[in-house]
């Protein structure tokens, strides 16, 4: 019994390890596409596309448009190759089975304030991933391109225990609604990648719902971004989510907190946390050897408010607000279960679940201030 086991658990190790090694080549392959469209580099929309692929495009009077891969490779020739111009792709979602594909691509142009959808077909030819057709619509978009940074935890539980805890649903939601509306993308990352665990969940809240059920946000949610994927120079603001997960595997990953320093630093970026989220920056500091927060406000969930008998508190490896105050930052409570932030120049934290929106809202219009500067 023991050895058929065995043998299950290495069948389903080996397949999920071939999953990942397949959708990792077909997110090759939409790379090769985006930069080449990106960056007017004909040879690699070409190294993307079979050769006899077809795009069905829409005509300027609305009627189908067919167009050979090869003549829309053409229409990139007329820019100087290797030069931005202006097309900001990302991958939204990719869904394999076998050697067949489908793809999502979102294709931002922020100058003609459009934001264009692909939809691919993917098959592996020849032990090569080939796009084999396209189809592509557009609306009108006030997005900029200019992504914002959410940190989370690959955390499932406290500590060593079997106590499940997760990243805050809400804090997600709520934070992520407020930059969609205000035209910035959102990117996830993780100190492992891939999934990460979700809590406090409220099918009630209308919201919450509509997101739980959005492709695009949950294959995102799916497919974090490990921190060697990440470079500070594409973000102004990073912004680390609470729930239980966060007192875990966020605080001491070194790429993490090099990533937010430069961000805070190199890029003149700004800091934001909310709730367990404040657990993040406990570690941060500046190249002057300096805690960031020193002499600055912080808020976030004290342990007043934790349930100091229940064993998750027994688990937390350090306590967020006694840390703060000892490295010298200004840590403030406000009233249980009220919504509370404390914003600095480039420092923005929030207490609870209830802060996220406002947390989004004031690092927002921070963004728009520095813009018109």
């Amino acid at each position: 019994m023991k050895t058929y086991a065995l043998n299950l658990l290495l069948l389903f190790a080996v397949s999920w390890l071939a999953a990942q090694s397949e959708e990792a080549e077909i997110r090759q392959t939409l790379s090769y596409y985006i930069d080449g469209t990106s960056y007017n580099k004909v040879d690699l929309i070409q190294q993307a596309f079979y050769a006899d692929a077809e795009l069905f495009l829409d005509g300027k009077d609305g009627s189908l448009f067919v167009v050979p891969s090869k003549e829309y490779a053409s229409w990139f020739e007329k820019g100087e190759r290797g030069k931005f111009n202006g097309r900001i792709g990302s991958i939204l979602s990719v869904d394999h089975f076998g050697n067949i594909a489908m793809a999502k691509v979102e294709i931002l142009i922020p100058k003609i304030q459009k934001r264009f959808v692909d939809m691919f077909i993917l098959k592996k030819i020849e032990g090569s991933w080939k796009i084999i057709s396209k189809t592509a619509n557009s609306k009108g978009s006030n997005e900029n391109g200019n992504p914002i940074l959410f940190v989370l935890s690959n955390a499932r539980f406290y500590g060593d225990t079997d106590l499940p805890t997760g990243n805050s649903f809400s804090e997600i939601v709520e934070a992520y609604h407020i930059y969609q509306e205000a035209g910035y993308n959102v990117d996830f990352v993780s100190p492992e990648g891939g999934s990460v665990p979700l809590a406090y969940i409220n099918t009630s809240d209308d919201k919450q719902l509509a997101y739980l059920y959005d492709p695009d946000l949950m294959y995102a949610l799916k497919n974090t971004k490990s921190p060697d994927q990440v470079q500070a120079k594409d973000y102004q603001v990073i912004y680390f989510v609470g729930g239980g997960s966060a007192m875990f595997g966020v605080p001491e990953n070194q790429q993490i907190q090099n990533l937010a320093v430069d961000i805070y630093e190199q890029q003149n970026g700004i800091v934001s946390a909310v709730c367990h989220g404040t657990a993040g920056i406990v570690n941060l500091k500046t190249s002057d050897g300096n805690y960031l927060y020193v002499g600055q406000t912080v808020n976030g969930y004290p342990e007043a408010y934790e349930a100091t008998d229940r064993p998750y508190f027994k688990e937390f490896p350090f306590l967020i607000q006694k840390t703060i105050e000892e490295r010298g930052g200004i840590f403030k409570v406000a009233a249980r279960g009220t919504p509370h932030l404390e914003s600095n120049d480039r420092l923005v934290t929030g207490q609870n679940h209830l802060s996220a929106a406002m947390v989004a809202k004031e690092v927002v219009a921070k963004l728009k201030l520095a813009a018109v500067k």
